[in-house]
């Protein structure tokens, strides 16, 4: 049985441009005078996702999404075994960098270059792995955050709210919706499934897409049209797209994605990643730590 990382960090293979013009993000930290991979350890109740990220931005000034996840790199510290998981990452915007005390240069380089700058072998070995993996676009399958018990509400069941912990898991989800750059939101009608939805679509002015065959009362009913819309949504979208749906519905909308169904519990994310071909080429699971 292989030890449990007693320290975990995220990082992510930054890449720009296409072809012979691809560049890789490198930074120099002056502790260790290497030339490595942005990353770093996580802070309390952050997904790898968003540590990736921000970590890429703390150290880089470079804004990113993530795509395809990347084989993780072990090694071992004087405090124990460090994890690092990481990430193929695709710029979205870059500000003027300023060095700081654990980085002090950045640089972007061609591939070769990289390959002949980066200090660590597993590092190289891992920019060779994100090279071969291709472009996607992901769409996460939402499981509503916690809302109140069927038992503490009067009201119609389609406008059961979600309790504190479900808002305190939706204000984590727009996190992570962010580490992949979301930019459409589909889900049922019912409001714990919007409210789920809300606070990343308020941060980024977006429109949450409602559709009643995702409820419980119409999907239930209907499973082979949430299989139909669910498919046709993930062939059809051209940017990442959250889409929220409830337990009994959730084996339709597996199906609709070519999957076997699996429990969910409130506010897991599965990420599921479509290559420009339209094919599912992997699968990612995060669960909620609110």
């Amino acid at each position: 049985m292989s030890r449990r990382a007693e320290i975990r960090a995220a990082g992510a293979v930054v890449l720009r441009g296409e072809g012979d013009r691809t560049q890789v993000l490198m930074i120099h930290r002056p502790a260790y005078d290497d030339w490595s991979l942005p990353k770093g350890k996580g802070t309390v109740d952050e997904l790898p996702p968003q540590t990736a990220v921000r970590e890429v931005f703390e150290e880089a000034g470079v804004a990113v999404r993530l795509g395809l996840r990347l084989p993780p790199i072990q090694y071992k510290l004087t405090k124990g075994l460090k994890a690092v998981q990481y990430w193929r990452a695709e710029v979205l915007a870059e500000q003027p960098f300023e060095p700081n005390r654990e980085v002090d240069k950045i640089r972007w380089a061609t591939v070769d270059k990289a390959m002949r700058t980066l200090t660590y072998a597993d590092e190289r070995r891992l920019l060779s792995t994100a090279l071969l993996k291709p472009r996607t676009t992901p769409l996460l399958l939402v499981r509503h955050a916690k809302a109140m018990l069927r038992k503490d509400w009067s009201g119609p069941d389609q406008e059961r709210r979600l309790t504190g912990r479900g808002r305190r898991q939706a204000r984590e989800l727009a996190q992570l919706f962010g580490a992949y750059g979301v930019e459409s939101l589909v889900s049922s009608s019912s409001t714990r499934c919007v409210q789920t939805l809300r606070p990343y679509a308020e941060q980024r002015g977006l429109e949450i897409v409602t559709e009643d065959v995702l409820t419980e009362e119409e999907g239930t009913v209907h499973p082979r049209e949430v299989r139909r819309y669910v498919s046709d949504l993930f062939q059809a979208s051209q940017v990442p797209t959250a889409l929220c749906g409830h337990r009994p519905v959730l084996p339709s909308m597996y199906e609709g994605l070519g999957l076997k169904a699996k429990p969910m519990v409130v506010g897991e994310v599965v990420v599921v990643h479509r290559d420009d071909e339209g094919q599912r080429v992997a699968v990612e699971v995060h669960k909620p730590t609110a």
